[in-house]
């Protein structure tokens, strides 16, 4: 079978692999979509574990059911979650399962950028979802990072009536505009130093976009009479981080959706964080709820998505696919599909 073998952001190969075979408890899923997610193009992230085959916000349909699986059939469309908790962890039983050891470990074979996955019997259990009939393929694609919006918007507390902020409107940003819309937020803001990420985010619901090139803290606060009840950080660039700090409201919440590079610090003010009763939180993946509420509000179209796809690749052509989707200049949530499927 062909896979996508990742050595940096402008070196991916297609290569020959064996196509795996299920065994105990373990299903095969045909690769019908999977998007190249943001984290795919943190290069200085993923060279470290170069070459290898990446790709987590798969879909497809199950081609081959191991002894033992009872749950799954041949045939049936799902979704199949990278990462697993153990859900009996210190860490899982106080609902951070997103930081649980045995998530951190577990992965499907090779990587969703491969015409066939292999599914482990510990992602049968709990990773497995079915897609809804009312999903399309390319829907499927955002529940896990439609999950990870979830997670972050509720350790930061978004409720109806907020006004939110979103540093960075990048395929991540868009959706956190879209759930916090969903959730009821009275006044969605977005900034950007892209003109085409904020037209993108204008339609996605904004009501104002802020060019961030310019002062984010004084124009938000300009529009808003003063900061911003929730400010959620995409974008992994201290000066994004900057622009979040000083747009918060008094009381407010900072999510920090983004990483730095491990080397690099930060300097926070911490005496403004304090007097002002700033809360800053990290999120970081999703748990299965979360990816059980993202398929719910897609299903029910309380979040649209499909006006995000901007591209579509065979999986032959991944190396062109990363180059636009790491450029960023005019494109959203790109989409790695089989070579025998025309799009």
């Amino acid at each position: 079978m062909k896979a996508a073998l990742y050595y940096s952001n402008s070196d991916i190969r297609i290569v020959e692999m064996d196509k795996p075979r299920a065994g105990m408890g373990e299903i095969v899923v045909k690769m019908r979509r999977c998007g190249i997610c943001g984290s795919d193009l943190m290069e200085w992230y993923r060279v470290r574990s170069a070459p290898r085959v990446l790709g987590h916000e798969m879909v497809g349909e199950i081609v081959e059911v191991g002894e033992g699986v009872e749950k799954y059939s041949l045939g049936e469309r799902v979704f199949v979650s990278h990462h697993v908790p153990c859900n009996t962890c210190h860490w899982c039983l106080k609902g951070h399962h997103s930081v649980c050891d045995t998530l951190r470990r577990t992965n499907y074979h090779p990587g969703g950028f491969a015409e066939y996955i292999k599914v482990p019997p510990i992602n049968v259990e709990r990773g497995v979802f079915l897609l809804p009939p009312e999903l399309t393929w390319d829907e499927g694609v955002f529940i896990e990072p439609l999950g990870c919006v979830v997670r972050g918007q509720r350790m930061a507390g978004v409720e109806t009536g907020d006004s939110v902020l979103v540093v960075g409107v990048g395929v991540t940003g868009i959706l956190h505009l879209k759930y916090a819309k969903a959730l009821g937020a009275s006044t969605l803001l977005a900034a950007d130093v892209n003109p085409f990420k904020l037209m993108m985010a204008k339609r996605a619901g904004a009501d104002h976009t802020i060019d961030a090139k310019g002062d984010v803290g004084k124009k938000t606060r300009d529009l808003l009479g003063r900061g911003a009840d929730v400010v959620i950080v995409t974008a992994p660039v201290k000066a994004a981080f900057d622009d979040g700090f000083r747009s918060v409201d008094k009381g407010g919440s900072v999510l920090l959706f983004a990483p730095l590079r491990p080397e690099e610090r930060y300097d926070l003010n911490v005496w403004e964080i304090w007097r002002d009763e700033v809360k800053v939180v990290t999120s970081y993946a999703a748990s299965p709820r979360d990816l059980e509420v993202a398929i719910e509000v897609l299903r029910s179209g309380r979040v649209e998505v499909e006006d995000m796809v901007t591209h579509h690749f065979p999986l032959s052509a991944a190396s062109e696919a990363f180059r636009v989707a790491a450029s960023g200049e005019r494109s959203l949530k790109v989409i790695l599909h089989p070579d025998d499927e025309k799009v």
